[in-house]
């Protein structure tokens, strides 16, 4: 019951975040607002101990989450026989790519830090 009353905490501040990113037309997504809520709110023992059990609940089926994407693959078996190895080159480079831009972006973050320090 304890995670059922997490569950509805998250959801409820997921919610909450939605209404709030749209009422003040926020440039960041409800979901992402909500988690904020959420990082807030975990401060109150009313709130963090039925989303820890929530979340051990999820965490213990997580399994069960990817059911849907091997039935996906294998009702798709043909397209994956085609393409599979296109679609493993997409993934390997865009992983690369998005693994450089980050180091790259990091690296001018903490330039523009150093130079901060010296003024």
């Amino acid at each position: 019951m304890r995670a059922l009353h997490g569950l509805t905490w998250l959801l409820a501040l997921q919610s909450l975040g939605e209404v709030i990113s749209r009422l003040l037309h926020l440039p960041l997504p409800g979901p992402v607002v909500g988690m904020v809520l959420l990082l807030l709110a975990l401060r109150w023992p009313a709130v963090r101990a039925p989303v820890a059990a929530c979340a051990d609940f999820l965490l213990s089926h997580l399994s069960l989450l990817f059911v849907p994407v091997g039935v996906g693959v294998m009702t798709h078996l043909g397209l994956v026989s085609a393409y599979g190895v296109r679609m493993l080159l997409v993934v390997v480079l865009s992983t690369w790519i998005g693994m450089a831009v980050t180091a790259l972006v990091l690296r001018a973050l903490a330039a523009r830090g150093a130079d901060a320090e010296l003024r």
